[in-house]
């Protein structure tokens, strides 16, 4: 089977569980769809060592250093604080001392030495889980991440340009697809599409069960009919909803709130088959409302910058 018939496979589809930790690879980027076995074994090998090089810089912080280096300080405390509230519902991090949220934190601590100038910011963890969920070996959890990152790597930039400009693209398709809610977001003060910030953000990860959130994650990577899908699910969620928000004259904190409380009462087989028509209907005028660069991207060399190296509440 080649890379295009796997993708369509893959979105009209999905995958079973047992086989995510090989496919997500292909789709993250962290394998070559044309690489061999042996290649990827190499791989493998390689990226185990430099994932424990990269590990070595933080744990071989002494607490004297620590108390000099404010920045490694702040970043492990609020990792330290996130990863202990992340899918604790889930068995595999349920419970006091599990050493799978502890390797949750080890691998965002890494992260944050391995990409410095970005580090952690919240909502990163909520990413990672669902990847070392699958992927269950830490080296492989992170290099998986950094792959992820490195598409929504700027949904964390400090300025949210790449937020901002995600939430522009909406704006734009919504008045392509739907002008009448467009029409009714302006008359109600809500062009910034801000109501939809935690949807982009963490990619639905809290919109979902995570068996769902899973399958949301596979069909987004395949990037089948449009790198910017997620954009269209978000559409068609809004749409789904389209007579209650304007019947009911919601403004922002309205909406806001309301949107909100749709956590794990939306048709996921349903949104997608919407979102894909959307696209199918937007054409090349849907991708004409996308500025060049609006993340995620498509997935760049992981070996290209091996060791190029905010903390705000958002969600």
């Amino acid at each position: 089977m080649n890379s295009k018939d796997l993708i369509k496979r893959i979105f009209y589809g999905g995958l079973e569980h047992e086989l995510r930790k090989e496919v997500w690879k292909f789709l993250l980027g962290y394998y070559e769809y044309e690489s061999t076995y042996a290649e990827r074994e190499y791989l493998e090998s390689v990226r185990k060592l430099d994932y424990e090089t990269i590990k070595s810089q933080w744990k071989s912080i002494s607490v004297v250093q620590a108390k000099r280096f404010t920045k490694f300080r702040e970043r492990k405390s609020l990792i330290d604080k996130d990863v202990v509230r992340t899918d604790r519902s889930v068995p595999y991090f349920e419970g006091d001392d599990n050493p799978n949220v502890i390797v949750l934190r080890d691998i965002l601590l890494t992260y944050s030495f391995y990409n410095f100038d970005l580090g952690y910011c919240q909502g990163m963890s909520d990413l990672l889980s669902p990847i070392l969920f699958v992927m269950r070996d830490e080296y492989e959890a992170f290099w998986s991440f950094v792959a992820l990152m490195e598409r929504l790597g700027p949904n964390f930039n400090r300025d949210q340009s790449g937020m901002h400009s995600q939430l522009f693209a909406l704006s734009k398709l919504v008045e392509l697809l739907d002008h009448s809610l467009h029409n009714y977001f302006r008359q109600a003060d809500c062009l910034n599409y801000f109501f939809c910030f935690r949807w982009i953000l963490i990619q639905f990860k809290r919109e979902f069960e995570y068996e769902k959130t899973m399958h949301l994650w596979e069909v987004l990577w395949t990037h089948h009919l449009s790198e910017h899908f997620h954009l269209y699910i978000c559409i068609a969620i809004l749409k789904s909803h389209k007579k209650k928000i304007m019947e009911e004259q919601m403004d922002f904190d309205t909406l806001l709130k309301f949107i909100n409380g749709l956590s794990n009462q939306i048709d996921l087989d349903s949104v997608i088959r919407d979102a894909e028509a959307l696209c199918v209907c937007a054409g090349g005028n849907g991708a004409a409302c996308i500025p060049p660069g609006t993340p995620p991207s498509c997935p760049v060399d992981l070996d290209a910058g091996l060791y190029d190296q905010q903390d705000d509440e958002i969600l």
